[in-house]
């Protein structure tokens, strides 16, 4: 009898089957769901180097939302993810200080902006650098150019080294920093 009892308890062919449904289920949910989801609107990145400190360290998780720009466009003091113009194998992250169109001129670690709307200039507030570097630059932005840079001016490869940034090479804003814990938000790039 206990043999029996035994027996009844190996699963069944029907049962087999239902464990290869499962699988395939969980395949196509991964290839129709999950895959486009990543590809599409939104994407895990992790920061390396210390261009955006303090707003973003080495090694914090960030979620990128690649979505939002095609239908509004970048604006400014938004930090971005971007493929590196000069390699596109490589990605940057920055935040946007000048729009399409717009004139840039720093002098020393003073941005100041020129557009139709302040065609005498302003002074950008950046409360968030950890380093305003020295500088002394002017740059006339194109239709579909940002200028970039880092909030650590002194660590960063950006606009003023390799030049505006075209739209085409965005991937998209940050949207969720989840690591360090002590650290997790929507939109980290407020300040």
């Amino acid at each position: 009898m206990e043999t029996e009892n035994f027996n009844e308890k190996i699963l069944s062919p029907e049962k087999k089957g239902g464990f290869i449904k499962d699988i395939i289920t969980v395949v196509l949910l991964v290839v129709f769901i999950v895959i486009p989801i990543r590809v599409f609107i939104a994407q895990p990145f992790v920061v390396f180097g210390e261009s955006m400190s303090p707003t973003f360290e080495n090694g914090d998780y960030l979620i990128v939302d690649q979505i939002s720009y095609r239908f509004n466009a970048p604006q400014r003091q938004q930090v971005i993810i971007f493929k590196y113009p000069n390699d596109t194998t490589k990605f940057f992250i920055k935040r946007i200080i000048g729009l399409p169109n717009e004139t840039v001129e720093i002098v020393g670690s003073e941005i100041f902006i020129k557009n139709t709307e302040h065609p005498g200039g302003f002074k950008l507030d950046e409360t968030y650098i950890a380093n305003g570097g020295n500088n002394n630059m002017t740059k006339t932005l194109g239709n579909s150019e940002y200028f970039v840079v880092g909030d650590n001016r002194n660590a960063s490869s950006d606009s003023r080294i390799w030049g505006p940034l075209d739209k085409k090479f965005i991937v998209g804003r940050t949207f969720l920093q989840l690591l360090p814990i002590n650290r997790i938000g929507l939109l980290p790039d407020k300040f």
